[in-house]
């Protein structure tokens, strides 16, 4: 019995000790400081903020009165209907992108040859571009660009890398295709937002490291960059968080290394590797980046640390934050002022980098 036990012991220590020595990756804490170029834009959260707020305990009532295992197609249903469809103005057309299902969104009078790849969020569970089209019709507007919106594979009916691919894929595609078909792009951006801008600034460090023409700039809302879960906000930010605190809560109670373990058996990649987690990859080298994020959300510091390193690797990234904002708040632009707000701080960016 004692040699069982002993044995046990072993195997318990050894899986701690891969969990926090291979899986869990490098300390971060180094860059938790105050970010460099931060701009912070500090003013109390409008009306129409509460009433977004508000909405959101809607949702998360209703996954309360919902079997577990039906949560993922109503979150599903929610985000590809949470915004109504009924802007003219704009065209909206259905593209094969090198085998990835995608659609162009094009507002008026916009320059196809400048091009804008727009990677959705979704904790690579859920969303479309037709959750998306408020964000996509916006950045096209604001870029004067032709957007590519990507419907990239999903988990958990495909494996994360799966994902990763068909971002690769569209974008190598899209630099020489547009709306009207083949042709050169004069301009690229790259776009995404939570697990789009994830998704987003995995692509720009492939793409640099692959030698491929570098986006003019790209822009990541809210990103997350840290799969090992060990950004401090994640816990201290739980309770200020409106869209995640709730969905996400019951994950704060499972052990760290218990997450790191299920991560790794789940994609077969170390959580660790930049390919997952951007934030500790080489940083160098990387083309103008703009990152925004709400400093009560559970993923600022995720935002936060990945800005501080590049920024020390001398990438140039700017760095943007409002304060009490929920989780990619721009999303509810024009109603709320915060969100029209942030898209003219990214529509200045992205002309400055065309």
């Amino acid at each position: 019995m004692t040699e069982i036990l002993l044995w046990v012991l072993a195997l318990v220590v050894a899986v701690w000790a891969i969990g926090a020595f291979y899986l869990r990756g490098a300390d971060l804490s180094a860059f938790d400081r105050p970010a460099g170029q931060r701009h912070l834009i500090d003013a109390a959260p409008s009306e129409a903020h509460q009433a977004v707020v508000t909405s959101l305990g809607g949702i998360a009532t209703t996954l309360k009165s919902t079997p577990r295992s039906q949560h993922l197609a109503l979150l599903r249903h929610y985000m590809d209907n949470l915004f109504a469809d009924s802007d003219s103005t704009t065209q909206v057309i259905a593209v094969n992108a090198s085998g990835v299902p995608a659609e162009w969104v094009l507002a008026a009078g916009v320059d196809h040859r400048r091009r804008l790849l727009y990677i959705h969020g979704g904790a690579y569970t859920m969303g479309s571009p037709k959750s998306h089209r408020r964000l996509t019709r916006k950045f096209s507007e604001v870029a004067n660009a032709a957007v590519l919106a990507i419907d990239y594979r999903l988990m958990p009916e495909h494996p994360r890398m799966a994902g990763i691919e068909d971002c690769r894929s569209a974008y190598c595609w899209l630099l020489d295709h547009g709306p009207a078909g083949p042709e050169a792009a004069s301009a690229v951006f790259v776009a995404g937002d939570s697990a789009g801008g994830n998704l987003t600034l995995s692509l720009i460090a492939w793409v640099r490291d692959q030698g491929l023409r570098a986006p003019n700039a790209a822009v990541a809302l809210s990103p997350a960059t840290d799969a090992t879960l060990g950004s401090p906000s994640l816990k201290n930010n739980l309770g200020t968080d409106p869209m995640l605190g709730p969905l996400f809560k019951p994950l704060t109670r499972i052990p760290r290394t218990v997450l790191l373990w299920a991560t790794w058996l789940q994609n077969r990649v170390r959580p660790s590797d930049p390919v997952l987690s951007p934030v500790f990859g080489d940083l160098s080298g990387l083309p103008p980046l703009l990152v925004h994020a709400s400093e009560s959300e559970m993923l600022f510091d995720d935002s936060r640390r990945y800005v501080n390193k590049a920024i020390a690797a001398g990438s140039p990234v700017t760095f943007q934050t409002w304060r009490h904002m929920v989780h990619v708040w721009q999303i509810y632009h024009p109603d709320l002022p915060e969100g029209r707000e942030a898209f003219g701080e990214i529509g200045k960016f992205l002309q400055a980098h065309s």
